[in-house]
């Protein structure tokens, strides 16, 4: 059973070998049958302009690694359509998504994937609300996700506590049928409002709702001067999401 780890980089020169430093000292768990999941790792460098792609070509000298490039920067959802794409075309069966910021811990990834592994969930939201430790930050941060959240919730009628969680995960199945239009920080709630309205085939040949877990996660935040990089306006871009893709589509 394959996995593969989908990172977005943009501007993350110095934290993207941390991360896959730290992706190395925690060892992919396991298939259900027992076995160890092959893992690849796949880095998609965003049209980066601080030696993040030099980096990359670096790290991808290994073979568990695959690149992807972008020329110019294009936004964190056309870099998950190009990472989600790759990761398909490698034979991924399974997929997570890991920032490459280091806010979110690979250590996580045993308990996010756990629910899609052992067959109870088709994709998996993760929640830095629900239990875990997390760094304390901004409150009108928090107020705006926890508006966004619901707003969300109330158009897809899904019960989840963080909708902008950057840990996600999802079957081959999921993600062959996700097509995703956002360039930028509106694919979160893309991805949720497209998940909760997939229909999957059954071996009956009938359809059912998607399988959407929701799974506790650590929260290692940075602030805006440690590089933090996302402003008012990407509230304003997730609710236009929102709407665009519950409402009008």
């Amino acid at each position: 059973m394959r996995l593969a780890v989908v990172i977005p980089a943009y501007d993350e020169r110095d934290l993207l070998p941390l991360l896959v430093a730290r992706l190395d000292r925690t060892p992919p768990p396991a298939a259900p049958d027992g076995s160890a999941l092959t893992r690849r790792i796949v880095i998609v460098d965003d049209g980066s302009a601080d030696g993040t792609a030099d980096v990359v070509h670096e790290l991808a000298q290994r073979p568990d690694i695959l690149p992807v490039y972008h020329k110019r920067n294009r936004g964190k959802g056309a870099a998950l359509r190009s990472g989600f794409r790759a990761a398909l075309q490698d034979g991924a069966d399974v997929v997570i998504v890991q920032d490459a910021d280091l806010e979110y811990d690979p250590a996580d990834h045993a308990a996010a994937l756990a629910p899609i592994l052992d067959g109870r969930a088709d994709a998996v939201i993760g929640s830095r609300f629900i239990g875990q430790t997390h760094r304390v930050l901004y409150y009108w941060h928090a107020i705006a996700n926890r508006a966004i959240t619901a707003l969300s919730n109330a158009l897809t009628n899904l019960n989840l506590s963080d909708i902008e969680c950057c840990t996600k995960a999802f079957t081959r199945e999921v993600l062959e049928r996700l097509d995703i239009t956002e360039d930028r920080f509106g694919v979160e709630p893309e991805l949720v409002a497209r998940v909760a309205r997939l229909r999957l085939p059954t071996p009956e040949g009938a359809l059912r709702e998607a399988r959407v877990y929701e799974v506790a996660v650590t929260y290692d935040g940075r602030t805006y001067a440690e590089g933090k990089k996302i402003t008012w306006r990407d509230g304003l871009s997730a609710i236009r999401a929102i709407v665009r893709h519950n409402i009008l589509r």
